[in-house]
């Protein structure tokens, strides 16, 4: 930006912010328009002339993030500020967080487990580069679907990869399949038995929730027939890694459990860091199951769906 323009914009960044001049104020007294005076307060924005920080005391995030880690037993909760009935916006700032979070513990030797969707999604486009060596990236749960909607998998574990400079290990089979003996036919390859076993030997995880409802990602996919259908929304709460439990954290589906190809949810507590990225209103049942199963170690969220969280009695 020349001297003369930064100049102006500071000027009437000052007089706007500092001296409470209205923008018609300041027009005047910069010999300028009033629409011009509006560009160049966005270009202080813009610039990181003016940063704009909303200091909201009713809402203490400190005090929220520590009740919840006591409350759930948890190691690290994170809370964003979104608008309470944006689904997008809401997956977009949980994404940024969790992305942040991840370059903070990500080091050397690690093996990080991903699951798919759309909220993981915001989070792998958020990953910035890290200098770090060694680090493994796999897939958690199958991807391939019977239908033309995207799973983001290939995406998700692509950005992973070029985040942490690794070539990622895809587990190029559908989530669920019709039978049993068709998974132990699958399980029974050698690399498919190989990625499963790096999948459990991970020590970062990173999952969201699974909402039940009929526009859900998983339910797009043509996994499930109309008896599955019938138990999953009679019982359940919600879903990690397409694995259904209900608001105990309890496997809700047996059967549909022994076909479900993935990470199991036990060995999801056992990792240094079980990350859940999740918020909105149709996925509180379903993170306060995953709680109260102890299939996570490291909640993000949103601070309506924490309010939520703190305000409900522990079951």
């Amino acid at each position: 930006m020349e001297k003369e323009k930064r100049d102006k914009v500071i000027e009437a960044a000052r007089m706007y912010y500092i001296f409470d001049y209205n923008q018609s104020v300041i027009a005047e007294k910069l010999g300028v328009s009033r629409p011009t005076v509006s560009r160049l307060l966005d270009t202080a924005k813009q610039e990181g002339i003016v940063e704009i920080k909303v200091v909201s005391p009713e809402e203490d995030i400190v005090a929220m993030t520590d009740k919840l880690q006591k409350k759930f037993g948890l190691k690290k909760v994170l809370i964003a500020h979104t608008p309470e009935d944006d689904e997008t916006k809401t997956k977009q700032y949980l994404g940024r967080l969790a992305a942040q979070y991840l370059n903070e513990i990500v080091q050397d030797g690690d093996i990080i487990g991903v699951t798919w969707g759309t909220t993981i999604h915001e989070v792998a486009k958020e990953l910035k580069p890290k200098s770090v060596s060694n680090v493994k990236v796999v897939q958690l749960k199958g991807g391939v679907s019977h239908s033309e909607t995207n799973t983001y998998a290939g995406d998700i574990l692509y950005l992973f990869g070029q985040a942490y400079h690794t070539v990622p290990h895809h587990l190029p089979l559908p989530a669920i399949v019709d039978h049993v003996v068709v998974k132990q036919a699958m399980e029974a390859d050698r690399y498919i038995r190989n990625i499963l076993e790096l999948g459990r030997k991970a020590n970062i995880a990173l999952s969201t929730i699974g909402p039940i409802k009929s526009e859900s990602l998983l339910f797009q996919l043509g996994y499930f027939s109309d008896e599955d259908l019938e138990l999953i929304h009679e019982k359940a709460v919600g879903d990690i890694s397409s694995r259904f439990f209900n608001e105990k954290g309890e496997i809700c589906h047996s059967d549909l459990n022994l076909r479900t190809l993935g990470i199991e949810l036990e060995d999801l507590r056992s990792k240094d860091y079980s990350i859940l990225v999740a918020g909105g209103e149709n996925k509180r049942s379903g993170i306060k199951g995953a709680l109260n199963g102890q299939y996570v170690n490291v909640l993000v969220t949103d601070i309506h769906t924490a309010n939520h969280l703190l305000e409900e009695e522990s079951l």
